[in-house]
């Protein structure tokens, strides 16, 4: 499949888990991606494990994905070293704390928001400023998650930004249209370093309360966001993909 040959994408916290796993799905389906994320080591690696699936497919540069100075240089070097932009994946999302909604300090909430839905909104924005969807039809694909669909005991205030994420998915898709889709994706617990607290100590356990009986892995969310990005989803704008191995049907909170 070269569903994105010709295309252009920019990932967000893409050095590990879901990003560099939606950033690997793109190339190995013929896209040239810009890849981002706080940490330049983390970056080179993520560079070496995209490099065998396509020379000079993938740049990648290094800041905060809430800095606005940092957004305008990482659109600018896409376009440098590629041309154009066509997809846009905001996947970059923190949760420096757990707890109720009573218990979080303000300035972790507000935190929180800059980098969970701001940044998103920054994003885009500025995306849009540098040509997504004036050439071709353009496509931004949101991280959000499931707990922003139901109340998230241990990690409210993060459930509380996804569900405002889903909400500017929604927003931005009437705006932006028809040029531009703007669709976002709802996972479950997925196995990776930022979700290890959520099932580490108790794998079995977690999975066991899942229909298909296994938490997600981060190839599952990359085959839907790249569906999502693609002409596949021509016809698909402001909705949210529950990714969720079935447990909202036994939780009756889908």
């Amino acid at each position: 499949m070269n569903r994105f040959e010709g295309q252009v994408a920019v990932v967000t916290g893409a050095s590990r888990g879901i990003g560099l796993a939606i950033a690997s799905r793109l190339v190995s389906e013929g896209a040239r991606v810009c890849i981002t994320a706080r940490k330049p080591e983390g970056l080179a690696q993520a560079l070496e494990t995209l490099a065998p699936l396509g020379e000079g497919a993938a740049i990648a540069v290094a800041g905060r994905a809430d800095d606005p100075d940092h957004q305008v240089d990482v659109l600018d070097q896409t376009i440098a070293a590629f041309g154009r932009l066509d997809v846009f994946i905001n996947n970059t999302g923190i949760n420096p704390t757990y707890g109720t909604l009573m218990e979080i300090d303000d300035g972790s909430a507000r935190k929180i928001m800059d980098v969970n839905v701001l940044a998103a909104l920054g994003w885009v924005r500025r995306a849009r400023e540098r040509g997504l969807g004036v050439e071709r039809p353009g496509a931004v694909v949101n991280i959000a998650s499931i707990a922003g669909l139901h109340p998230s005991p241990g990690i409210a205030y993060y459930g509380v930004s996804k569900a405002a994420l889903i909400g500017l998915t929604m927003q931005l898709a009437a705006e932006l249209g028809p040029t531009i889709r703007v669709n976002a994706v709802a996972p479950a617990v997925v196995k990776t370093k930022f979700a290890a607290a959520l099932y580490e100590e108790n794998e079995a356990e977690v999975a066991a309360s899942y229909i298909l009986g296994r938490l997600g892995e981060p190839e599952d969310i990359a085959g839907a966001v790249a569906f999502l990005a693609s002409a596949d989803a021509a016809c698909m704008t402001g909705q949210t993909l529950l990714i969720d191995g079935g447990v909202s049907l036994r939780s009756g909170l889908g």
